[in-house]
């Protein structure tokens, strides 16, 4: 595949309108009502909206909006005249959203008319509803009609110019922009072809928020610049509407959050198992599960519309267990690693090259190194060099410096370790490490995949509280109902106090498992799902003690 010459999103455009004019571009799944040629049209038009509304290279455009194909439109639209785009996550609170607007000194924001309540504006701000265009300040027609694409000229935009300003929601609870070029995009959009190559006949089905960098970079720039297909849903992914999607898209690619397809595994593929005593008891031989594995996992191939080629899993540690079900499942799994700062792709493995628990090998053109490694483990901090690595924090010059090594390398906050071959594996978050009464350094996410991997668990969080190790268990309650169904006594306090006796024999279970300074002393149950990031992390902060 052809390289660009220039790295920057406007280059990369201007080549996939030549190459790819007829093939299809960003659409509603069942659709196919928008080729490339056709894109290039509501570009320049959205381009030049802007210019008349006075937004210049280097403004500040800011996009509120749920995944559509507008979304995709906006985003290039700012691009190609050199604004800098502000993606801002919908599940933000209005608080949080005001704050950034500020932060960023935002003059135009794009809107999806059911986000337009979280919008507390400022004076100078313009709006523009995403669906249709409108220019909300204007009574006169404002739509993209009135624009004469033949006017537009491509704004001279640099490989270091800024392209967008990503606000993290992290597991620490302060938001930070990053800062991201044109190129730190495009040079890892154009790497991410080595890992899975596409093109013009492949289908990507976007379930993700692509207010976020994994998305964003890999559901959308990468597809872009090979000419590849992106399909959108029209409503919220809830079952009944990912499956008709499925069906209709019927996509060769896909981007998932490991909860995404744990909750699949634990709600559809473990239920269907457990449900007679002859395959519950099979599972447990490895010969066996490996079947029933391979008969599940042809069957939810299917219901992903039989086509997939690539299932890339990515934004937070997948649970072992439903690893090894993809694995074995005959699924097409890729494994990445990476964060916001890096654009994000930083490790990955391949389908077909996956190691259970292994993320891959560092991706072409990136470096990763093992910052003071431990003399027997080997593990440490995970550092990183690359093209893909920010700039730094928007506006935040001593947070940037303290993320940085002296000789220039991003600091991820990962600790990890290598194999001899060159795998890279992740033990946890440094800032997660809860130091024992005798100095040993306890990671909860280890702790966290053995309780994740007990029937009825959906996800747990191990914190430390008082000095002991507690942890907190959010349970499948819909699979105990199931289970106690026949019982006529059947009560909410009756299905309280299983759960209370299922607690207990999981602490148990899993104390078996986990060396002595591991052991949890509490557990309790979380009867909601926890809070999370856009990438389903927990956001530990609010249940830390």
């Amino acid at each position: 595949m052809e390289k660009l010459e220039v790295l920057t999103i406007p280059a990369m455009l201007q080549a996939s309108f030549r190459d790819f004019a007829q093939d299809q571009s960003l659409v509603f799944a069942g659709e196919e009502n928008r080729s490339y040629s056709q894109l290039e049209s509501e570009v320049k038009k959205a381009a030049l909206q802007l210019k008349s509304i006075g937004v210049k290279k280097g403004d500040k455009v800011a996009i509120i909006s749920l995944n559509m194909p507008q979304w995709g439109i906006a985003f290039f639209a700012s691009s190609v005249i050199g604004a800098v785009v502000i993606p801002i996550l919908p599940d933000f609170h209005p608080n949080e959203i005001k704050n950034i607007l500020q932060h960023a000194e935002v003059s135009v924001i794009y809107f999806s008319e059911t986000l337009r309540s979280k919008l507390e504006l400022e004076n100078d701000q313009t709006l523009i509803s995403i669906e249709n265009f409108t220019i909300s300040s204007e009574t006169t027609d404002s739509t993209l009609n009135k624009m004469d694409e033949n006017l537009f000229e491509y704004e001279k935009v640099e490989e270091k110019d800024l392209a967008t300003i990503i606000y993290t929601s992290g597991t620490t609870g302060k938001s930070k922009g990053v800062m991201l070029t044109h190129k730190n995009i495009v040079w890892t959009a154009q790497q991410s072809w080595i890992i899975q190559n596409i093109g013009p006949g492949d289908r990507f089905l976007s379930v993700l928020p692509l207010s976020h960098t994994y998305e964003n970079t890999l559901g959308l720039i990468f597809p872009v610049k090979y000419g590849a297909t992106v399909n959108y849903l029209k409503k919220p992914p809830v079952a009944s509407v990912l499956l008709a999607a499925l069906k209709q898209a019927r996509p060769t690619m896909m981007l998932v959050v490991p909860l995404i397809v744990e909750k699949i595994y634990k709600s559809k593929i473990l239920p269907e198992i457990n449900s007679k005593l002859i395959t519950r008891v099979l599972y447990k031989i490895p010969v066996f599960r490996k079947l029933l594995h391979k008969v599940a996992g042809k069957k939810l191939y299917e219901s992903f519309g039989g086509k997939l080629k690539f299932f890339g899993v990515g934004g937070a540690k997948l649970d072992d267990n439903v690893e090894r079900f993809l694995m074995e499942g005959g699924f097409p799994l890729a494994i990445g690693y990476g964060m916001t700062e890096s654009s994000p792709l930083l490790a990955g493995a391949p389908v077909g090259k996956a190691r259970l628990r292994s993320t891959g090998t560092p991706m072409a053109g990136v470096q990763l190194r093992i910052a003071d490694p431990d003399s027997i483990t080997g593990q440490g901090e995970i550092q990183a060099k690359g093209e893909n690595v920010m700039l730094g924090y928007y506006k935040e010059p001593e947070i940037t410096k303290a993320t940085f090594t002296e000789d220039g390398w991003l600091k991820t906050g990962d600790l990890g370790f290598f194999d001899n071959d060159g795998n890279l594996y992740i033990k946890g978050r440094i800032k997660n490490m809860i130091i024992g009464s005798s100095g040993e350094n306890i990671y909860p996410e280890e702790i966290e995949s053995v309780i994740n991997r007990m029937e009825y668990v959906l996800e747990s969080l191990v914190v430390q509280q008082k000095g002991r190790l507690v942890a907190m268990v959010h349970l499948n309650m819909e699979e105990l109902e199931k289970k106690y169904q026949d019982i006529k006594t059947e009560t909410v306090s009756f299905l309280n106090d299983k759960a209370d006796e299922i607690l207990k024999e999981i602490q148990n279970k899993v104390n078996i498992e986990l060396n002595k300074f591991s052991q949890i002393q509490r557990i309790v149950w979380q009867s909601h799902p926890f809070e999370k990031t856009p990438t389903q992390k927990i956001k530990r902060f609010l249940y830390s003690a």
